[in-house]
């Protein structure tokens, strides 16, 4: 159940390559008066972007599986005298598609639409070869790395629909773009996440104001680069705060008719 009582320059900037986007500044109301959802909120990319769009003005719903995180970052983004944030506890693992549906209307109830969606929730899964992954773990994956995508997208399409300019962001994976030995289900979610962005921004391209596009972090200092790289050292990875360019402009107004775009962080 939604928490609303806990409740708110541009250069020449190249798609593809991300080129010019790390010098881009935002107004601080950039995002005033939009409402946004931010999956996997309650750590890493999520939670510093999630932040970052409260700063900017925008009120957030801050999705994630952890309560005490999600409460710890509503109280960081009130106390710092940004609009009010809405928490959504939810599990992306074993949500059902009803539990989508009344996501959809617990907003539509509280705010009447949805002006951003930003899909940054993923889990690893294991680095095993194909012919020994476990079923089970397979199936989780996909669940929470591109089923639930499909299912948050499709539940909110028709609050989306009701903002003058509304904007879906996926997150992307080097992964995702080339076939790795043994990076299994979160291989191939990624895989799908990126035809998944570009069926839904060519579907939507006319008639709506949804623009869709990805963003591939690369190399981020996140607990799921840990996991996937023990051994790292992290003193040569981009910080969370490093990508804040790239989720402000393809969030904001200064990304008008930019549609069904792979942006790669470069830092």
């Amino acid at each position: 159940m939604i928490n609303i009582t806990r409740t708110h320059t541009k250069g020449s900037l190249s798609p593809e390559t991300g080129e010019g986007m790390q010098t881009y500044t935002a107004p601080k109301d950039l995002l005033s008066e939009r409402v946004i959802l931010v999956t996997g909120a309650s750590e890493g990319i999520g939670r510093t972007i999630a932040k970052t769009y409260a700063a900017h003005g925008a009120t957030v719903i801050l999705l994630a599986r952890s309560i005490k995180k999600l409460e710890t970052l509503y109280d960081e983004i009130e106390t710092a005298g940004f609009p009010k944030p809405a928490i959504y506890p939810f599990n992306l693992g074993g949500a059902t598609p009803h539990d989508y549906q009344e996501l959809m209307q617990n907003i539509d109830t509280h705010f009447g639409r949805l002006d951003g969606l930003l899909h940054n929730a993923a889990i690893l899964g294991s680095l095993t070869p194909i012919e020994h992954y476990n079923i089970e773990q397979w199936y989780q994956v996909l669940q929470v790395n591109l089923n639930s995508p499909f299912l948050l997208t499709q539940a909110t399409l028709p609050l989306l629909k009701k903002s003058n300019d509304a904007s879906v962001i996926f997150t992307s994976a080097n992964e995702g773009l080339q076939g790795k030995a043994y990076w299994g289900a979160y291989g191939v979610s990624k895989f799908g996440i990126e035809g998944f962005m570009q069926i839904l921004a060519d579907e939507l391209e006319t008639n709506t104001n949804i623009r869709i596009n990805s963003i591939n972090p690369v190399k981020v200092r996140t607990q799921l680069r840990a996991s996937a790289y023990p051994a790292e050292n992290t003193k040569t990875l981009t910080l969370p705060q490093d990508l804040i360019p790239y989720y402000l402009y393809l969030m904001g107004p200064d990304a008008k008719g930019v549609r069904g775009k792979k942006f790669t962080v470069q830092v």
